[in-house]
């Protein structure tokens, strides 16, 4: 894929003709231009020369940007057409404004200029009127060369229009000057069309600069120097001077200048402006360092990995501005239209003045209807309607860490309908902690704990490293042990002040019936259950689990409200993935499925509509490959976020909502622009024509120019309004009542039943294990989770005891059970 900058484009009909123009090139299988970034999408083995030497013959100019073009700087997307627009105008509305007088003053009353003299009063019109158009030359400069290269373009309607009243005028002139008889001039005309297009452009031109404001921002994040350490000591140079393997220096309150490693030092490092976290991350030797953000405070010594072009912040600006150049699908139709709209407007405006000079209308009249059209037509605002929005909207998604890669993503995400998403890491955390802490009859929690740190403190398996972050943050430290062993699949065991503790699963010796169900009921509900034991005693249980995120249920929740089918995808068993999908509110779990197999499970799912998948792994992304749109959690892995089409850089689930919410608003924006384009023209050009005359309905060129000119601003004053987007979250009772489907990866269906009891009399944790041991008894029952804060407890099964059968155990445990939803 090559990217070219286009220059010479006004309008829809010239991205149309460059479109065209390329695609015929041998070798090039896709194109997209890009009439707002004046910018050019290139795919397949042709030549740069070659697409290059199209561009050219079609009338304009192209260049390339190779990979290694730079950002585009904060002065190349500062807006430097409105300040010579503005000039323009000015000088064209005083010299119109004098004009106005010498041809219409007479009209209001105010003498009139060469009063008897109608050839010199009509001199002077014309000398007015030709200055104006001069001082317009671009219009017809633009129009003439689209002319001559058989591409007419927007700037061809309004040179002709313009033209055609002044030739006309002209010729009414000289038989006045001849004959004496005073005839209907249109030298104001010819001035007001190209003095309202004007001022249509510099309304046009401030609205689009506004769109580029995300991306300004962005390259506004860039650090322009570096402090870099040399033989002689530190020396400031410009950034472009830091390569791999320099060594930099931050110090409190500076920039980072680029990506690296952190060789020595420590510090608080604010990276909210690449991940909107705005809590300082601490940083010391070791840890990772991104461009762009600054460190807060300490001093930082680092050496840079990744520097230009290859930091996180230059490919997140990259991917904003690629993406702005692509085009989405349903421009296509509006492209197609305006590649033959001029053309088409221009026969219709030859037609309109020779019907009305067949049905014995005056030639002013007739010359006025034909020009009305050829102003009125608005070709812009159709060009415009898609790629403002796709500006606007990935800006603001940028803004709100979501990096849609092309324009296709953006518009695909919006049309999802069903939702794809990963278990572990997208739905979970993705690293186990601990959950619950049983001790034994007589056993305190802290002395479970302590025994717990000190047998785990030297394994290195992610549930020991769970049990240790548990004990740090209760401010336990382990106490030291001797003859340390670890066994595959035996646990560890150690010996502590004489005694000898060990920490297996459940197949690793015998427990009591009621402390086996309740490991089982904790195994069934997606945990994995540690038993402990001093001397040979049951000391104990810790539970851990993978846990879900904190927002991941308020995701999947808005997602089913917006009508969306949330699907969990997991390689791990039916019982974990169940409890977990239980606890996200999913509307389906499929379990057991191997990588290769989630491909094939995302292509089923396409029967029902648009399908997104969300994942962080690599074995996410064949099926992130395979969806209409994938979404990747930015801390995932590289491939991963390669194969999406989407990137959420906070990794949270809750900005996949907001990603398929600021899509739909956009691709809704784009509908509105694009009706209101093909409505204006619609209805514009027969009331042009002249279609309403007999109902007294005419419209004077001036006033189709000021129409032409508002149009557009329109159309791009309603894409800004994507700026005022904000995310919605809604309340889970406003999503349809769950009713949750679970299948293996052979397509069993199991439909599981839950329940919640309403239970009186718990007073702690205590109460809690004991409601817990006693429903966990019952066959058939899976506890989900007891609270005695709630007074719930929430249990499943496939065929679950009635109301009497429940209220007897929980009866029997002490506690009253009030009710049962």
């Amino acid at each position: 894929m090559e990217q070219y900058s286009v220059t010479g484009m006004s309008c829809a009909a010239c991205s149309a003709r460059v479109e065209r123009a390329v695609s015929g090139v041998e070798g090039v299988t896709a194109c997209s231009v890009s009439l707002l970034t004046n910018s050019m999408r290139v795919e397949g083995t042709a030549p740069p020369q070659a697409v290059i030497a199209a561009v050219t013959n079609a009338g304009y100019g192209a260049a390339v940007q190779g990979e290694n073009t730079p950002p585009p700087s904060d002065d190349a997307l500062r807006d430097t057409e409105t300040p010579k627009l503005r000039r323009r105008l000015i000088v064209s509305l005083i010299l119109l404004l004098v004009l106005m007088y010498v041809s219409m003053g007479s009209m209001l009353g105010l003498p009139r200029v060469y009063a008897g003299y109608p050839a010199a009063n009509g001199i002077l019109q014309m000398l007015l009127s030709g200055i104006i158009m001069t001082v317009n030359q671009r219009f017809f400069i633009s129009g003439t060369n689209a002319v001559l290269h058989r591409a007419p373009n927007m700037d061809t309607l309004v040179a002709l229009g313009s033209v055609t009243s002044f030739v006309w005028s002209t010729a009414v002139l000289l038989e006045t000057a001849v004959s004496g008889t005073e005839g209907q001039l249109y030298f104001e005309s010819a001035a007001m069309i190209v003095t309202l297009i004007t001022l249509g452009k510099l309304l046009e031109a401030r609205a689009k600069g506004k769109t580029t404001d995300a991306l300004r921002g962005l390259l506004a994040l860039a650090p322009k120097t570096a402090v870099i350490e040399t033989d002689s000591g530190e020396q400031e140079v410009p950034v472009d001077r830091v390569q791999r393997g320099t060594v930099f220096l931050v110090k409190p309150g500076a920039q980072i200048p680029a990506d690296g490693v952190i060789l020595s030092g420590a510090g608080a490092v604010d990276e909210s402006a690449l991940t909107g976290e705005s809590i300082p991350v601490d940083k010391t030797a070791g840890d990772s360092v991104s461009a762009g953000t600054i460190n807060q405070a300490g001093f930082l010594r680092c050496e840079a990995t990744r520097t230009g072009n290859d930091t996180a912040l230059s490919q997140i600006i990259r991917m904003v501005q690629e993406t702005a150049a692509t085009k989405a699908p349903i421009a296509k139709t509006a492209d197609r239209i305006a590649g033959i709209f001029v053309p088409a407007v221009i026969s219709v405006a030859v037609l309109t003045a020779v019907i009305w000079l067949l049905l014995g209308e005056s030639g002013s009249f007739a010359l006025a209807r034909g020009v009305a059209v050829l102003v009125i037509s608005c070709p812009c605002a159709l060009g415009l309607a898609t790629p403002v929005a796709v500006m606007v909207g990935s800006g603001v998604g940028a803004k709100n860490r979501i990096l849609f890669k092309t324009a296709a993503s953006l518009e695909e995400t919006g049309r999802i309908r069903t939702v794809v998403v990963d278990k572990t890491g997208t739905v979970t955390e993705g690293k186990p902690r601990i959950t619950d802490l049983l001790p034994a009859s007589g056993i305190s929690e802290e002395t479970l704990l302590r025994a717990a740190a000190a047998v785990e403190q030297h394994s290195e398996h992610p549930l020991a490293k769970a049990v240790m972050a548990l004990a740090a943050e209760r401010g336990i430290e382990p106490e030291a042990v001797t003859d340390f062993a670890a066994e595959v699949g035996n646990g560890v065991h150690a010996v502590c002040n004489g005694h000898m503790l060990s920490a297996g699963s459940l197949r690793n010796g015998a427990l009591p019936d009621d402390i086996r169900n309740v490991a089982e009921s904790c195994a069934a509900s997606g945990k994995t259950p540690l038993i402990f034991r001093r001397d040979g005693q049951y000391l104990g249980m810790l539970a851990a689990a993978d846990i879900i995120r904190p927002d991941s249920r308020s995701a999947v929740q808005t997602l089913r409200a917006m009508g969306i089918s949330v699907v969990m995808l997991t390689g791990d068993n039916v019982k974990t993935a169940a409890a977990i999908g239980q606890q996200a509110g999913v509307d389906r779990v499929i379990a057991g499925v191997l990588p290769a197999e989630k491909r094939e499970v995302i292509e089923s799912l396409k029967t029902d509509g648009k399908v997104c998948m969300i994942g962080d792994g690599i074995n996410d992304a064949p099926a992130l490959t395979a969806a209409d749109a994938g979404i990747a959690i930015g801390a995932g892995t590289d491939i991963a976020i390669d194969a999406a089409d989407v990137v959420l850089m906070q990794s949270r689930l809750t900005d996949a909502v907001t990603a398929i919410q600021l899509s739909r608003k956009t691709l809704r924006n784009i509908r509105e622009n694009l009706f209101w384009a093909f409505i204006y023209n619609v209805i514009g050009i027969p009331v042009a024509a002249g279609v309403f005359v007999p109902l007294g309905l005419t419209l004077p060129p001036m006033f189709g120019a000021a129409a032409m000119s508002i149009s557009s601003f329109c159309v791009v004053s309603n894409a800004l309004r994507l700026n005022f987007f904000k995310p919605v979250q809604v309340s889970e009772k406003d999503a349809p009542a769950v009713n949750m489907q679970i299948e293996n990866r052979k397509g069993k269906v199991e439909t599981m039943a839950k329940k919640t009891l309403f239970i009186d009399g718990m007073m702690c944790g205590k109460c809690e294990t004991h409601v817990q041991k006693a429903l966990s008894k019952m066959e058939g029952v899976t506890v989900l989770s007891v609270s005695h804060t709630e007074n719930t407890a929430v249990i499943e099964g496939e065929n679950l005891p009635d109301e009497a059968a429940l209220r007897a155990v929980i009866d029997d445990a002490g506690y009253e059970l009030k009710g049962v939803q």
